[in-house]
């Protein structure tokens, strides 16, 4: 955590001098009033001056992005990585592009998800709200998501035509969303979570029609 100490006539002068020496704004602080100065005789004779203490509040995204960096260099793997919000900054997304990535993103994203698990948490440790975070790499994520509701149309027809539940290997919150998404509108199926995290996994029941009687 960055903080500085200043000196001036008065504590909003002190503050602002210490918010120019950090370069951020004041909802970004925390200040510690030291001393709060005071006039002498005549304002000369025994003056003493105002003291603050400012720190900074970490920014999660930064703190992150740092974390982000530091795994994948300590992974020995050459990679970038930029920074993207979608729409606001409480949805951020990591792509991380160079050569190799085939590591970080591992058998069926295993490695990448826990890349994005991690900084998440990191996110969060220092967040006021909720942040969400997705760390992509080659486009992975979109090519996943039109495997899984490839899946999901493929498994649901099994289980209609088996009239058999269908249950699928454990998937991450956001890949068994992709799931329930693809299949919400197919009145046949329906589909449902069972078990606790990492070992959620989705079920997809047939529905069996009633025959109304008149």
């Amino acid at each position: 955590m960055k903080e500085v100490t200043a000196t001036a006539s008065t504590v909003d002068e002190a503050i602002q001098l210490a918010l120019n020496q950090l370069g951020v704004s004041r909802d970004r602080v925390e200040i510690d009033v030291l001393e709060q100065g005071k006039k002498g005789f005549l304002g000369i004779l025994g003056n003493k001056p105002a003291v603050v203490k400012v720190k900074v509040h970490p920014d999660p995204i930064e703190e992150a992005e740092i974390f982000l960096k530091n795994v994948i260099e300590k992974m020995g793997i050459p990679a970038s990585v930029t920074k993207s919000e979608a729409g606001h900054d409480k949805e951020i997304q990591f792509t991380i592009s160079g050569e190799k990535i085939g590591l970080l993103i591992g058998k069926h994203g295993q490695t990448l998800n826990s890349l994005q698990l991690l900084t998440q948490l990191v996110a969060n440790r220092y967040a006021n709200g909720y942040v969400h975070i997705t760390v992509d790499a080659e486009n992975y994520r979109a090519r996943r998501r039109d495997v899984l509701m490839q899946l999901a149309e493929k498994l649901a027809e099994k289980a209609v035509k088996t009239k058999k539940e269908v249950k699928l290997e454990p998937l991450p919150a956001y890949e068994r969303k992709v799931i329930h998404s693809a299949l919400a509108n197919n009145r046949k199926v329906k589909t449902f979570s069972v078990g606790t995290e990492p070992h959620r996994y989705i079920v997809i029941a047939p529905v069996h029609e009633q025959i109304s009687k008149e």
